[in-house]
């Protein structure tokens, strides 16, 4: 009998819950920074994930909003919910929010912002990639940083990029947003490979067409542009997915879920399309 290994399955068995021969994920006693946490996709992870046991750290820009989110998570498992005001487009605000995040022992982080304007890359100012540079990238690099020591130190860690399917294939109309969301995908990938030692895993999700405020102003920005009406635009979009619709929030949320969760352990470095199978690409 290999007894080294029934006591390491011991060890990651006391993060999961068995309930009639079925494992269920579990979140108690975990801390989730969730950024971008009011609206969205951010806001249904955060809901989803204190619903699965764990306290958030919710961060946005907009103080009335974080408040309001925070009376949607659950506390029935003792959770101790938080908010941090911070917007990634200013240096200074950043900063604090990483001095902040110090303060709390993060075991899960969702680095998600929403997208730049889009348009034709041809079109596209230099400065339009220097700020989406530093709003996605270095924003999630500066704040993977705050919250890694505690990480190497449980051991534990999940760190969770919201991006874009445009990492396998780029978009029509989006040449900003497809060059920065590589980027990001490419920093993930080599952070995945440093960290697995420390049991911290670093994935991607890659939304695709999904019902959020986001995706409400492109239609409407692509019907003053063209005349169609956003009804027409929608049915469009949902031509183009095998499954002739567009995903709701909580969806894409989760599979951020189980990523965050001890059931995902092994799976590390990887970009997982949440598109309704919509992406051309394997």
């Amino acid at each position: 009998m290999n007894h080294k290994l029934i006591n390491n399955f011991s060890i990651r068995a006391k993060h999961l819950t068995f309930t009639k021969n079925k494992m269920t994920m579990d979140l108690s006693g975990k801390t989730a920074a969730v950024a971008g946490g009011t609206g969205g996709i951010g806001m249904a992870s955060a809901i989803i994930m204190s619903n699965l046991g764990a306290s958030i750290v919710l961060i946005a820009r907009n103080e009335a909003k974080l408040k309001k989110t925070i009376s949607l998570l659950d506390t029935s498992k003792n959770q101790q919910h938080h908010y941090l005001i911070a917007d990634f487009s200013q240096s200074d605000s950043l900063d604090n929010l990483c001095e902040s995040l110090n303060k709390h022992n993060i075991d899960i982080l969702l680095n998600n912002t929403g997208g730049p304007a889009g348009g034709p890359i041809t079109n596209a100012n230099p400065e339009e990639f220097i700020n989406t540079f530093n709003q996605h990238l270095i924003a999630n690099h500066k704040i993977t940083q705050a919250v890694l020591p505690n990480m190497k130190n449980r051991p534990y860690g999940r760190i969770i990029n919201v991006i874009s399917t445009s990492v396998k294939a780029p978009l029509n109309g989006l040449g900003v947003s497809n060059t920065i969301r590589g980027a990001v995908a490419n920093w993930a990938k080599t952070m995945a490979n440093e960290l697995g030692q420390f049991n911290i895993t670093v994935n991607n999700v890659l939304p695709g067409a999904t019902n959020t405020g986001r995706l409400n102003e492109i239609f409407e920005a692509k019907s003053k542009k063209t005349g169609q009406s956003i009804a027409d635009i929608k049915k469009g979009m949902e031509s183009i997915v095998p499954m002739n619709r567009i995903a709701e929030p909580e969806e894409v949320a989760n599979a951020i879920a189980f990523l965050a969760s001890p059931l995902a352990s092994y799976i590390n470095g990887i970009n997982l399309p949440v598109d309704g199978g919509r992406t051309p690409c394997l």
